[in-house]
């Protein structure tokens, strides 16, 4: 078992699994339970069903097979591991960090919402794709609301 972990093992090991960095520096309660609700969480969406329906370009199945409500904790359970293992490998203190995974959380929740109703180019991106994308915009709008409040702090 690992003492400490960089951000971006901390990072790249919660988006294989939420709970994982947790569990590699020993926080073994906040580990399992991050793992379990996103198993939890996963099964009753049928998540891992509709991301191989959109990876396979099956996105209306994956529209079909989701169960919303459920789907709808996901975002916050990910986003908010992600950013513990972020904070849990940071040597000093760093003001406003979180904001890149809270505005995150927002828009990929909020881009669930709307999934149903988005085409690009006339094509369905689906319950999977269109909240992926919609990370982006919560990580720069989260690092610029960091940067202004830094600023004028």
């Amino acid at each position: 078992m690992k003492k400490t972990i960089t951000k971006t093992e901390g990072i790249l090991w919660s988006i294989a699994l939420p709970g994982f960095p947790q569990l590699l520096v020993g926080l073994w309660f906040k580990g399992t339970l991050f793992v379990l609700l996103e198993i939890i969480i996963n099964v009753q969406s049928n998540f891992n069903q509709a991301i191989m329906f959109s990876f396979l370009g099956e996105t209306q199945k994956a529209a079909n097979v989701i169960d919303y409500q459920w789907l709808m904790f996901y975002p916050c359970l990910y986003m908010f591991a992600m950013w513990d293992a972020y904070k849990i490998s940071v040597v000093k203190e760093e003001e406003y960090a979180y904001l890149p995974f809270v505005l995150s959380a927002y828009f990929v929740t909020v881009g669930l919402m709307l999934s149903p109703k988005v085409y690009l180019l006339g094509r369905f991106i689906g319950p999977i794709f269109f909240p992926m994308m919609c990370v982006i915009p919560g990580v720069f709008i989260g690092l610029a609301l960091r940067s202004v409040l830094l600023r004028f702090r």
